[in-house]
């Protein structure tokens, strides 16, 4: 009778360890089809804006797309820059992954000492998108160099080698890649590191906090439409694409990646970065009507960036959805752009 007992004890115990490994990989499972999912990128920067120029600025959007109905209407003519020139340089080293060779355009200002920022674009982009060629040309209109780059595994740059070919990880990698710009300036430019500032739209915005945040020369960052928290922006992702409680997955990304790539995609976000920045300068911009990055991350942000000492900035744009700020108020983003470089750089 004992011996029955211990066999259906000891089975027992056995179902529930089985289903609990079987359980486990599932989870892990799923980890790995959002990883799969939310990571990959294309290369290149074919589509609408295949034809872009700084000269041209020829975007050629959908009727029916609001954003594209706007830039439509919006006097391209008036921010043309056809003084541009194609440059290429490697990403700053790293010991985790090798350095690739970044590609841009660099658009000289009204004087050679001129200060310069570096325009970053986000995911599934490229230097040819209207959210960083027309603050560029705000820019450049009030005098200043610019920098467009294509980040690793998209637009004309190249592929990383590895686990992370065609895979984007939220600015976590990609910041070598602005950071390789940035002394690029300083050695093939003579600019002094007081002169530079950066300019991030969408998931570009996380990259130029990361690397603020590793750069203490940096000395001002503008970002616009960014997320706060890596994990809840993922989360809330999920639920706008599926719904229900699908978005309980998203932990399981965080675990996979590390496996896969060895990048820590929830171990530092943009919120915890901000203390790497105090006393330093941050405008933060934010579409009051963002169905993609909800306004949320904007505020928060703001809110950790004053508890770190951070000389921080917010303006929510009334009716802007995501990233659409600049064509939405564009004499109003132009000022505050001009505004916010001019005063914080040499």
């Amino acid at each position: 009778m004992v011996v029955r007992q211990h066999r259906r004890i000891v089975i027992l115990v056995a179902v529930v360890v089985g289903l609990v490994l079987v359980a486990g990989l599932a989870y892990l499972g799923a980890g790995l089809f959002l990883y799969d999912q939310i990571s990959r990128v294309k290369s290149g920067c074919a589509g609408r804006f295949a034809t872009v120029t700084p000269a041209n600025l020829d975007y050629r959007l959908a009727e029916d797309d609001l954003a594209g109905s706007l830039v439509i209407r919006f006097p391209l003519a008036a921010y043309r820059m056809p003084e541009y020139q194609e440059v290429s340089f490697p990403s700053r080293p790293d010991e985790r992954f090798p350095s690739v060779t970044i590609r841009a355009w660099w658009i000289p200002g009204t004087r050679s000492d001129a200060p310069a920022v570096i325009l970053v674009h986000g995911r599934h982009s490229c230097r040819k998108d209207w959210t960083v060629t027309i603050p560029a040309a705000m820019l450049h209109r009030a005098g200043f160099a610019t920098l467009l780059i294509d980040l690793r595994n998209q637009g004309a740059s190249d592929l990383s080698e590895g686990p992370t070919q065609g895979r984007y990880y939220g600015g976590l990698v990609e910041y070598r890649d602005v950071l390789g710009a940035w002394d690029w300036l300083i050695a093939q430019r003579g600019l002094s590191a007081s002169s530079i500032g950066l300019f991030g739209t969408s998931m570009g915005g996380a990259t130029v906090i990361y690397a603020g945040a590793h750069e203490p020369a940096v000395a001002a960052i503008w970002e616009d439409s960014s997320f706060a928290d890596t994990e809840r922006r993922i989360a809330e992702e999920i639920d706008q694409t599926f719904g229900g409680p699908v978005s309980l997955i998203a932990p399981a990304g965080g675990i996979v990646a590390p496996l896969v790539a060895g990048v820590d995609i929830y171990g530092e976000t943009p919120l915890s970065d901000l203390a790497a920045l105090r006393g330093r300068s941050l405008f933060i911009v934010h579409g009051e009507a963002d169905q993609v990055t909800l306004p949320h991350h904007a505020v928060d942000l703001y809110r950790r960036a004053q508890e770190s000492g951070v000389r921080a900035e917010l303006w929510k744009v009334p009716y802007a959805g995501h990233t659409w700020g600049v064509v939405v108020d564009p004499v109003q983003y132009e000022q505050r752009l001009v505004a916010f470089f001019g005063a914080r750089l040499r």
